[in-house]
């Protein structure tokens, strides 16, 4: 059948020191499928959901074809539950069947948490047999008709194969496994005796609790029972091309959406729009109820200015409720000029390019700069559309330590001379706090990359005019790229990079979202351009944005709660997600709409209040919001 080879890749990142295992993988190929199933696990590997990697390893080791087992793949069965108790509580009566009692099998599986391999225990009396920290990894296998790329995991076949090789272990009764995937919750008990036995759930979403026991017969073979396990060359045959679940065809389709619903809402993470009314001076309708807005984006409280408004009443009127086409096409009027020009003049650069959204603006010009021979290097909290757009780009993206400078440096050294892209937000949408632009720029410079900053909710918020962080550092010259939206203080909806001449006329040519979207309507953009002269003509508007985030401050230290910041938004971290919720609604009873911001917008266990403070907040408003938080948490 011809040379087989073992392609193995082990994924880890980096984190309080030390290396945390991320994802694993194993194929066992031929000689023509090696290079695509390596660079399949690759990219597997980067897109897990333990985290992106800091390392990626791939191992090929050639075979010895004389050792190679085929081996009859287990048969398969599943068993239904509700709750994640349900499905422990099914997989230790499968146990007891065999004999292997459930008295200890609890302390086992928090033995379990952070190991790498399996627990090897002795089936009669549990007691632990394997020595190991890391446990005994179950290696060299794969399915014998397995597909030629890995890029995608497969995970009812590659638990059945991992289950087939381990029943079939000489001493070996039973294997308990639940996956370390803090977003697949199914799990299994498998046996010769019985074959594999899927449990729907064994764990709660998000939880990345997982491993594997092995149950040993004969503790006098342990060595014989490693060997098998860590060195002994398998392919399970007779897997069925599409193993069967419980649902038919037609509701197999939904089964996943529905599921993931569901565990969120059970984690308290499920979300849905809230439905607003009227809004004026920072207050909002909500219903039959007047709130106080201390959760959106409007800094300057321009949204609702009578001037921003007939801008785009008379846009309408003047060029239609829509552009019509493509900028490059017949979609750009003179508004889109103007405002392009009026932003470019804000901004001190020579040019400025609309998008459609900041989210289209970060993706578009990303993949426009970087492609599989370039290098990115992102903050760790950068937004999603950084993230997203990296990923599109196929660059190699370096991930650094949350705005640490040395961190960055450290990694822009070791990739000297690569064409690259240096990529941060400027104001954390989160948490709130600054970039250190003035390192940032200086290191970008100093190794010969780009500099890129999102300036979403810098523009209009920080420095003497609003126009952002380079103001408000002092610089003369801030990033090469500055990318904003005109979603936030400037009351309208768009995005928009500043920079060269060279650059804007660049990404005119080669950004996707650019070329291929409908341009903004025209009276979208003629509120932008209203907003944007109010904000040149009417700078004590963002001297009360700061003054406002002073002051909430300092009510809020007044009540015990030592928050600060350096923006227009003040996180309050409340850690569990439910309590989250549960202090929003609290809130919304005394008058006030806070958000509450939970998992995956922020790592789980890391929920919060995100207030975003405005120039129409009076100090009335600000001080008894202060009082309703403390009061409620």
């Amino acid at each position: 059948m011809g040379q087989r080879y073992s392609v193995k890749m082990r994924a880890s990142a980096q984190s309080r020191g030390e290396m945390r295992h991320i994802s694993g993988a194993e194929r066992i190929v031929r000689a023509c499928d090696v290079a695509d199933v390596a660079k399949g696990l690759i990219m597997r590997a980067q897109g897990h959901a333990q985290g992106r990697p800091d390392c990626i390893n791939v191992t090929v080791e050639g075979l010895d074809e004389e050792k190679l087992l085929t081996i009859p793949a287990l048969p398969v069965s599943s068993y239904p539950v509700n709750t994640a108790q349900e499905g422990l509580e099914q997989a230790f009566a499968l146990l007891a069947k065999l004999g292997i009692r459930h008295e200890k099998l609890n302390g086992l599986l928090k033995a379990m948490r952070g190991m790498r391999g399996a627990l090897l225990v002795n089936a009669k009396d549990l007691t632990r047999l394997d020595q190991s920290v890391r446990g005994v990894r179950a290696t060299y296998m794969d399915s014998l008709d397995s597909p030629g790329c890995a890029q995608k995991k497969d995970h009812l076949r590659e638990a059945l194969v991992l289950a087939t090789k381990v029943a079939h272990c000489p001493y070996i009764l039973a294997e308990l496994c639940i996956s370390d995937n803090p977003e697949y919750l199914t799990g299994y008990v498998a046996s010769k005796e019985f074959g594999s036995a899927r449990i729907a759930k064994m764990k709660e979403y998000g939880d990345r609790f997982g491993g594997r026991i092995f149950f040993v017969t004969d503790p006098s073979k342990l060595s014989a029972v490693i060997d098998y396990l860590e060195r002994q060359p398998v392919l399970v045959a007779n897997i069925p091309p599409k193993l069967k679940k419980e649902e038919s065809a037609a509701e197999q389709k939904w089964r996943a959406m529905a599921s993931v619903l569901r565990e969120r809402a059970q984690a308290g993470l499920l979300r849905a729009p809230m439905v607003l009314g009227a809004s004026r001076n920072g207050w909002v309708m909500a219903g039959d109820t007047r709130l106080l807005q201390l959760s959106s984006n409007d800094y300057l409280g321009l949204t609702t200015d009578k001037r921003v408004i007939a801008a785009q009443e008379t846009a309408a009127l003047d060029f239609g409720s829509g552009s019509g086409g493509a900028r490059l096409t017949t979609g750009s009027r003179e508004l889109h000029r103007a405002l392009e020009s009026a932003l470019a003049d804000f901004k001190g650069a020579q040019d400025c390019i609309l998008f459609n959204t900041g989210y289209m603006a970060n993706i578009g010009v990303i993949q426009a700069l970087c492609d599989r021979e370039s290098v990115i290097f992102s903050d760790s909290l950068n937004h999603a559309s950084i993230i997203d757009g990296s990923r599109l780009s196929r660059a190699e993206v370096v991930v650094y330590k949350h705005n640490d400078m040395d961190d960055l440096e450290s990694k822009a050294r070791a990739r000297q001379g690569k064409f690259g892209l240096i990529v941060s937000d400027a104001v954390f949408s989160m948490d709130g706090d600054l970039l250190d632009l003035p390192r940032f720029v200086a290191i970008a410079r100093k190794y010969g990359f780009f500099s890129m900053i999102d300036e979403a909710h810098a523009t209009g918020v920080l420095g003497l005019r609003g126009s952002g962080l380079a103001e408000h550092y002092g610089l003369a010259h801030g990033a090469d790229i500055c990318v904003g939206t005109l979603s936030k203080a400037l009351a309208s909806e768009g995005g928009f990079v500043t920079g060269s001449q060279l650059l804007c006329d660049y990404l005119r040519n080669t950004a996707r979202s650019f070329i291929f979207s409908t341009a903004l309507a025209p009276a979208t953009v003629a509120s932008g351009l209203a907003a944007l002269t109010i904000l040149k003509t009417e700078p004590h508007l963002v001297s009360q944005v700061q003054k406002n985030r002073a002051f909430f401050c300092a009510e809020l230290t007044k009540y015990g709660l030592p928050v600060q910041s350096d923006s227009a938004i003040v996180p309050i971290i409340l850690g569990d997600e439910q309590r989250a919720l549960s202090v929003a609604a609290c809130l919304r009873t005394k008058g006030c709409l806070l958000q509450a911001i939970r998992w995956p917008t922020v790592a789980k266990g890391a929920a919060r209040l995100r207030c975003t403070l405005r120039a129409d907040h009076t100090y009335e408003d600000l001080a008894y919001a202060a009082k309703c938080i403390a009061e409620s948490v």
